[in-house]
């Protein structure tokens, strides 16, 4: 980078504590840095510190130390000015429950010198056909859309979402892929927070590991999946097979295990001749093999990265309790239009 380059993100050193005394540490030391024209997906298990993180950056949340950085700005003492500058997307929540789309896009709008057109945000995340529907009646994807759009009205330069596909349909997440895809092309740098492997693949960029509040990798998805480990297969299968008489099968110096419910690792074994013993062993035991690959996978980097428990965690689950979920009450206020959310515990 030139001298004197300023990233459009930067956390250094951020801590976060809850309680009376500061006696919960949520994000302890973490430093990430995103770029303009980037997608930075901050990627951890509930409880990792993402949310507290990502409402620390949009100056929603005072961090007990560490220096953010949002455009050059501070997010707590530039706030009202760094408000014109980013979107923000909530997990869920802070949208009047009877209120349709396009009346929400209207109001909304009216916070910003320069919005986007009703019409054309519509158009933009597939709601045109659901513009009268109030809110409440909406579908989770439909709901999810809706924020994604109050996050974009303002032409933001830097869009902080929190789990922007969380409880979508596939069609749902098609939209918010290319709507993000668009944003990095327009220069915006987008920050996303998600539990989601995934996603966090299609998506990003780089991507940031988190777990207990603190950086645990950092790349891009090439990078974190391409290094050693390349005698080594992940499949899906029934859960509960017996890993000891298939790694026998396998041959000698093989090991099996069930990474997650359904999820299974091979390490010791590749290549043509393995795939067909696995194929033979599974189905003389009427067992389906799906999702077959060869060589390491962002699905092992993670599990490495952050546990067992976190990584069957991140296959079960599509809401994050502890990463912060809204209620939809208009008595929250919405973050879009730069009010401040009420407090929560710690993400």
């Amino acid at each position: 980078m030139p001298a004197g380059h300023v990233p459009a993100v930067e956390v250094t050193d951020l801590t976060v504590r809850y309680g009376s005394e500061g006696e919960v540490t949520a994000v302890d030391g973490l430093d990430l840095s995103a770029e303009a024209g980037e997608v930075l997906v901050v990627l951890g298990p509930n409880g990792a510190g993402k949310t507290s993180t990502i409402e620390s950056m949009e100056g929603y949340r005072r961090p007990a130390g560490g220096r953010i950085s949002v455009l050059g700005l501070d997010p707590i003492a530039d706030h009202r000015q760094l408000t014109e500058l980013m979107g923000v997307m909530l997990q869920k929540g802070g949208v009047y429950p009877m209120l349709p789309p396009r009346h929400v896009l209207d109001l909304f709008s009216r916070f910003y010198a320069a919005p986007l057109a009703t019409d054309d945000l519509l158009d933009l995340v597939s709601l045109r056909g659901v513009a009268t529907t109030p809110w409440r009646h909406l579908s989770g994807g439909e709901q999810q859309r809706l924020s994604l759009a109050l996050a974009l009205i303002g032409r933001p330069r830097v869009a902080f979402l929190d789990e922007p596909t969380a409880g979508v349909d596939p069609e749902g997440r098609l939209a918010i892929r290319a709507v993000v895809t668009d944003l990095r092309t327009q220069g915006v740098c987008v920050v996303l927070t998600t539990h989601e492997l995934l996603e966090a693949e299609k998506m990003a960029d780089r991507i940031v590991i988190v777990s207990s509040g603190r950086v645990v990798l950092a790349g891009t998805p090439t990078e974190l999946s391409g290094g050693a480990g390349s005698n080594r297969v992940s499949f899906g299968a029934p859960p509960g097979l017996d890993t000891v008489a298939l790694a026998l099968q396998l041959g000698p110096g093989v090991s099996v295990r069930e990474t997650a419910p359904g999820r299974y690792r091979i390490e010791g074994a590749s290549g043509p001749a393995a795939t067909a013993t696995l194929a033979t062993w599974l189905a003389a035991r009427d067992a389906t093999l799906s999702d077959l690959v060869t060589g390491r996978t962002l699905e092992d980097v993670y599990f490495d990265a952050v546990g067992a428990a976190a990584l069957q965690q991140t296959e079960s689950s599509t809401d994050d309790p502890d990463d912060g979920e809204g209620d939809g009450s208009p008595g929250r206020g919405p973050r879009h239009g730069g009010r401040r959310r009420g407090r929560r515990g710690p993400r």
